[in-house]
């Protein structure tokens, strides 16, 4: 039986309030917003929801930080003024159930769908999806963007907010030594391809309150990213200590690396075994049950990022610390399951582009 106690636990950062457990929700695409990017009643109630059923932290979808950066119909928009009453209304009702707010920050670079973003941009041109690079005054004005997005999230009352530097979206194109083929100050070396990652970080924590909290979200494999690379700037952004928490993306938290010269032992132990001073380190890759979410804790992370599980069951936390022995409920899974807890319409169609997550209906 695993011993679930230590998730239980409080978890304190450099910033901004404790948690009150160790399980953050993961960022999740839920395409139920309005399509200006302001928040939906669907939104809303899936969120705080999850508040509710006991995450110590309460993290949106990816919220693009300008209008061309959208990745996806229906997104949680950060990037006007207009988006403020939505957004207040959720951090108000998060934190009002006990947990921590946080608001992802995002653009979607040459990931930004054709049918969406009009003027699709990333580091340098990219021929398989006709994005064209980004000038230098582009990619300052995204940088600022990052940073305005932010002090949004303040204004609204979150508790801070997670850069999202994982899955092949801008800030990982910027990171990749394949898509990054610039040859100003933000690309060549590594240290110039992280430049706009480390300015985003710097900018958000000088231009908001001491207390407000940040995160940045890391993926160390996939979409032209090298293992020993991603490494290096997760080191640099724990030793540096501007962030609060690092939140590695990892599709399986058990998985090997992909890169032979680094396999025989698990992708997670690269990144638990950096040292991290008083930042946090959090992992996320298929964690479905209480002995999934304590091995995180045993392998040396301080907290579990919950993805699948969470659209699963809402109260994931509180059933895991109730019931050791705790599974995910079987796939596939009804829609009137997955409207019971707390999916709106949209968002259940979405899922059902996950291959055997929804259950097929009777004709």
């Amino acid at each position: 039986m695993p011993n679930t106690n230590k998730l239980a636990e409080p978890l304190s950062l450099a910033h901004g309030p404790a948690w009150q457990n160790r399980f953050m929700l993961a960022p999740l695409t839920n395409t139920q917003s309005h399509e200006d990017g302001r928040l939906s009643d669907d939104e809303f109630r899936w969120l705080t929801m999850r508040a509710k059923g006991g995450f110590g932290l309460t993290m949106t979808c990816a919220a693009h930080v300008q209008a061309g950066g959208q990745g996806f119909p229906g997104q949680l928009g950060v990037w006007d003024d207009r988006h403020l009453e939505g957004l207040t209304r959720l951090a108000s009702a998060i934190k009002a159930e006990g947990s921590v707010s946080s608001v992802q920050l995002h653009h979607a670079g040459i990931r930004s769908p054709k049918d969406i973003v009009t003027d699709v941009v990333g580091p340098s041109d990219d021929k398989d999806t006709g994005a064209r690079a980004m000038t230098l005054h582009e990619v300052e004005a995204s940088r600022d963007a990052f940073i305005a997005a932010a002090k949004r999230a303040e204004k609204a009352g979150f508790d801070g907010v997670e850069v999202h530097g994982a899955h092949g979206y801008l800030l990982a194109q910027f990171l990749s030594p394949e898509l990054n083929r610039r040859n100003d100050r933000y690309g060549g070396s590594l240290e110039n391809r992280a430049r706009l990652t480390f300015e985003i970080v710097e900018g958000i924590r000088a231009a908001c309150r001491p207390d407000f909290q940040l995160g940045i979200r890391l993926s160390p494999e996939r979409f032209g990213l090298k293992l020993a690379e991603v490494r290096d700037v997760a080191a640099e952004l724990l030793r540096d200590a501007r962030i609060d928490f690092l939140d590695m993306s990892l599709w399986d938290v058990a998985k090997e690396p992909v890169e032979e010269e680094f396999q025989g032992r698990s992708l997670m132990s690269y990144f638990t075994g950096l040292p991290r001073g008083e930042v946090r380190l959090g992992a996320a890759g298929k964690i479905m049950s209480a002995a999934g979410a304590a091995a995180v804790i045993d392998a040396g992370c301080d907290f579990a990022v919950i993805g699948r599980a969470a659209i699963l069951r809402h109260d994931f936390p509180r059933r895991v610390l109730a019931d050791p022995s705790y599974v995910s409920p079987a796939l596939p899974v009804t829609a009137e399951h997955l409207r019971d807890e707390g999916l709106g319409s949209t968002f259940v169609t979405y899922m059902r582009g996950w291959k055997g997550f929804v259950a097929e209906e009777a004709a």
